[in-house]
């Protein structure tokens, strides 16, 4: 692969970039200064150093993102500012999306990712990838909405739910686990029992957990194990 090539695919640098890089010798192979930027390498075994970081060689991309309300979960959108937004542009050209849908305002835990196997696995009903929500409602629950979530609602256009479970905190707020993601699930099934949703946050999808320590509209790259366990929840051998 050509060093421009590598440091374009790993999103670190565009290959003019690259080029402005190798000329003012900021690019080291092996411990050796650059000579070109289509000089070729080994992107598994040759350690490439951009401007004092080491770059890592990966085929794939894997964020966490603590998506804000008002942001629309796709790649492009003519209303709205969609997730990306939020992330570097080099993401973008790399072709990474959201891994499933969040309502535009519902915030919490996202995945994006451009390894589009490992998202349509995660998000095959037949996997049942759970996914927890902290939500606040208009109106008490009562004993029999919490029996009806639990044992599946049937919503407006005829479609009946999963068993959902559901946890509460006080008769307005809780934690609700659904193990599908229909289109404004959660708003239809609380509209179904004559309720309001009036906050909603997903707090985990599959293994991953919401970080406390992430703000609202941050991201951060997945790590190792967490991207491990994403390939066992979704059945696959690790990449």
């Amino acid at each position: 692969m050509r060093l421009d090539k590598f440091l374009s695919v790993t999103a670190v640098a565009s290959r003019k970039e690259s080029a402005r890089a190798v000329r003012a010798g900021e690019v080291t192979i092996n411990g050796t200064p650059a000579r070109r930027a289509d000089e070729p390498i080994d992107p598994e075994n040759d350690r490439v150093v951009f401007r004092g970081v080491s770059v890592r060689y990966k085929a794939f991309d894997y964020l966490l993102l603590n998506k804000p309300e008002g942001y629309v979960s796709a790649t492009e959108d003519g209303k709205s500012p969609t997730v990306l937004a939020l992330l570097p542009e080099r993401f973008a050209a790399r072709g990474v999306f959201p891994c499933g849908r969040l309502d535009k305002n519902t915030t919490g835990l996202m995945l994006l990712t451009n390894n589009g196997e490992l998202s349509h696995r995660l998000l095959a009903p037949r996997r049942h990838v759970p996914k927890r929500y902290r939500f606040t409602v208009k109106f008490p629950l009562s004993a029999a909405d919490l029996a009806a979530i639990e044992a599946g609602l049937t919503l407006d256009d005829g479609y009946r739910t999963k068993p959902a479970a559901i946890e509460l905190s006080d008769e307005r707020n809780g934690v609700i686990t659904l193990v599908e993601g229909k289109y404004h699930q959660i708003k239809r099934m609380m509209e179904t029992l004559h309720n309001q949703i009036t906050a909603l946050e997903r707090v985990s999808f599959g293994p991953l957990t919401l970080p406390a320590d992430l703000p609202r509209g941050a991201w951060r790259e997945l790590k190792d194990d967490e991207i491990a366990a994403l390939f066992a929840a979704a059945e696959m051998d690790k990449q």
